[in-house]
């Protein structure tokens, strides 16, 4: 037997607003939220899905955190589009506030998105 992964949590600043930001890139719905001000968000629930075996889409939960980042992050999300070519998507993310990043990518086929409660000086 194995694991799934079911869940990945972000520490930030603003839970409310990466939630709804998370909710329309991917197309998820806000879960829960505790009195502590975390916000669970995951694809829409489709009844009698919780016992298939397979992917499992994980949910993405968002808790408030009082200090600033430090360091670089050591974990992204890549993502690809499901039903558009990659610069419709990527105009579609930048209208929903996303901005664009130089990571030092070069000419690669990829583009750096940060969301929209990341600073720019974390990316010089």
């Amino acid at each position: 037997m194995t694991s799934r992964f079911t869940e990945l949590a972000i520490d930030c600043t603003d839970p409310d607003a990466l939630a709804r930001f998370w909710c329309s890139v991917l197309d998820y719905e806000a879960r829960e939220e505790d009195e502590d001000g975390v916000v669970t968000i995951g694809p829409p629930v489709t009844p009698g899905a919780g016992s298939q075996r397979g992917p499992v889409p994980p949910t993405l939960t968002f808790a408030r955190v009082p200090e600033g980042r430090t360091v670089k992050n050591r974990l992204h999300i890549d993502l690809s589009p499901a039903d558009r070519e990659q610069d419709e998507e990527v105009g579609r993310l930048l209208a929903l506030g996303a901005r664009t990043a130089y990571v030092g990518q070069g000419d690669e086929s990829w583009v750096v998105l940060v969301d929209p409660n990341t600073p720019d000086y974390q990316f010089c």
